[in-house]
């Protein structure tokens, strides 16, 4: 027996969060009986029906997209904007971003179907680590870079502490590139952090997850995640040490 939420992210219906929602909202049903409580076991002989679908189980895919900028990291887009999926034609799976990228960032974003998958890669608790290369309007002074390490308190809460590194200044352009390595994947909570320090982002990639990154490919090309490196992330995140 397996809680109904996770046989939904199992199945690519939806991250596990996402598949929590919409149970509440009554959108699945078990046997043909709409469920609304998230505790609620099913096994492999229960017929599970999504918004009138029946649940068929898909086999799970994991691709690493470099996604470039004006593309957002949705599904769909109610203002008919690009998505992250329409670099990705050739998948016939229901894949869905782990996480996002917004529309005016560029860098590594994974896309699959497996919602457990997903849920382990952005859990806060977990630990992941992405790293991003940021060109900021000022420079940031060592006072302030210390702030970002340390934790800065943002509309939604402090940050937890991140890895600071100061790449290059130009003086004259009044800019520098700073790389960020941080562990939680608030929305734009990159370019908020150096809002706070009075340093706005006019250009930022994510430069690697984990320890996966964009060599090889770029801006809008995939590839298919190995075996070895989808064990790797799993790895990490239940035991914080590659395998």
């Amino acid at each position: 027996m397996e809680r109904l939420q996770k046989v939904l992210a199992q199945a690519g219906v939806a991250s596990r969060r996402k598949a929590e929602k919409m149970i509440i909202e009554g959108k699945v049903k078990v046997n043909g009986v709409v469920v609304t409580e998230l505790g609620t076991k099913v096994s492999k002989t229960d017929r599970v029906e999504v918004e009138g679908v029946e649940l068929v189980k898909e086999q799970f895919v994991y691709y690493l997209l470099y996604k470039p900028r004006g593309y957002i990291s949705t599904v769909s887009d109610e203002k008919g904007r690009k998505t992250v999926l329409d670099l990705l034609p050739m998948v016939d799976e229901r894949i869905f971003p782990v996480g996002r990228l917004d529309y005016d960032t560029s860098g590594l974003i994974i896309l699959t179907n497996d919602g457990d998958f997903s849920y382990l890669m952005t859990h806060p608790k977990f630990g992941i680590s992405k790293k991003y290369i940021a060109k900021v309007k000022g420079i940031p002074s060592r006072e302030n870079l210390r702030k970002l390490e340390k934790g800065i308190r943002l509309e939604d809460g402090m940050t937890a502490p991140a890895r600071v590194k100061m790449q290059s200044v130009d003086k004259k352009g009044g800019t520098a590139i700073v790389e960020i390595t941080i562990h939680e994947g608030r929305n734009r909570q990159v370019r908020r952090m150096f809002d706070a320090i009075g340093c706005p982002v006019e250009k930022l990639k994510r430069e690697s997850f984990a320890n996966l990154t964009t060599r090889g490919l770029n801006a809008g090309e995939s590839r298919e995640l190995t075996t070895h490196e989808v064990k790797q992330l799993r790895v990490l995140a239940e035991t914080g040490k590659i395998g």
